[in-house]
């Protein structure tokens, strides 16, 4: 007779679970097991401790909704949970389907059969864990961006009133003698360094000195020809991506060298890497950005569907305009797909009848 070996398979049901031991409450012991040997099924493939507790917190959400245990879960506990969560809630379509892939995901881990919980859960109780995540009762991904409507760029002439009032605020710290000009200087660099290089908030926030560097093929911008962004968005559940962004605007590398050069020193923190650095010689971060951009859009009376993102939106927008290459532009800002790309593009009216009177003139030459 053979038999067959169990395979020692991180998340196991026969890893996690205790045998030979009277629980007093075997269902919470059953439920606390499985998390446990799905977290260390997770981290088995590489998962981030942030990803997996993220995760987990949501599955402990839907066993207070359906209060039942995974065993006992049902299509129908999906249905009602999802009703709840668009009628009660009213979240967005985006955040519905992250909530139901993590319990889908969840729930394909409890009925594999490959990891022992389905048999563990029928001995123990008489039943196990079936789908319950369906085509028919979880929202499908029908379009590439599915964020607010409203969200757009700025324009060219929003974009340099923008910048223009970041520099003016530098000025009036200046001339009333008023502290605050040193911040006031970094921050309208900022402005022009995510414009510049088409940046994330956080990206911006976590650039250090030493990522800028040369480019032989554009000598001119000195050793700010090339910006190593380290901590670009990362896929759910992986490392930060990197990716080398090229300088493309003289202006831009301008602004950079001369606060680099000139005026960041005088925080007098020499040792610190950060490229942007408070007044108490800490890191700026992203709040803190996204504060100083509120206050200049406020002042200005810009529309407030305009975000520190929209910087770099309009990046991508304006290089389209100007000619660049679709896919040098992909490359820059960090996106896999062009579809992702697209949806930042929101070109001007002008540019769109210049294009198509582009197009048309072939059809229309012998007319």
């Amino acid at each position: 007779m053979v038999h067959q070996r169990k395979v020692a398979l991180a998340g196991a049901a026969h890893l996690e679970l205790v045998s030979g031991v009277v629980q007093l409450r075997p269902e919470d012991a059953m439920f606390d097991a499985m998390l446990r040997g799905w977290r260390a099924q997770q981290k088995s493939r590489g998962l981030q401790d942030e990803t997996v507790d993220d995760r987990e917190r949501l599955v402990r959400r839907f066993f207070e909704f359906t209060n039942e245990y995974p065993w006992q879960w049902t299509p129908g506990h999906m249905d009602e949970w999802s009703a709840s969560l668009t009628g009660e809630k009213h979240l967005a379509p985006s955040t519905i389907r992250s909530y139901q892939g993590d319990v889908r995901l969840f729930t394909e881990f409890l009925i594999d059969a490959r990891y022992g919980w389905g048999p563990a859960c029928e001995e123990a109780f008489g039943t196990g864990p079936v789908a319950i995540a369906h085509e028919w009762n979880t929202l499908p991904h029908l379009q590439d961006y599915e964020g607010d409507p409203e969200a757009r760029p700025f324009t060219r002439e929003e974009l340099q009133r923008f910048l223009d009032y970041a520099d003016d605020q530098v000025d009036r710290a200046v001339k009333s003698k008023r502290k605050g000009a040193l911040a006031a200087y970094r921050d309208a660099t900022l402005f022009k360094v995510i414009y510049g290089w088409g940046l994330r908030r956080t990206e911006t926030s976590k650039l250090d000195v030493v990522d800028f560097g040369r480019n032989p093929k554009a000598p001119q911008f000195g050793r700010y020809g090339t910006l190593n962004v380290r901590y670009g968005k990362a896929k759910k559940g992986q490392p930060p991506r990197r990716r080398n962004v090229l300088s493309v605007m003289d202006w831009a590398v301008d602004a950079v060298a001369d606060y680099v050069e000139n005026v960041r020193p005088r925080f007098g923190f020499p040792d610190h890497p950060a490229l942007w650095i408070t007044e108490r010689g800490g890191r700026l971060q992203p709040g803190s950005i996204n504060d100083r951009f509120e206050a200049y859009r406020d002042a200005l009376k810009l529309p407030k569907d305009l975000v520190p993102h929209s910087i770099r939106h309009s990046y991508v927008t304006h290089l389209t305009e100007d000619g660049v290459d679709r896919r040098f532009i992909q490359q820059q800002v960090g996106h896999e797909c062009d579809s992702s790309t697209a949806i930042y593009t929101h070109v001007s009216d002008d540019f769109v009848n210049t294009a198509l009177s582009k197009a048309l003139a072939p059809a229309f030459a012998g007319v």
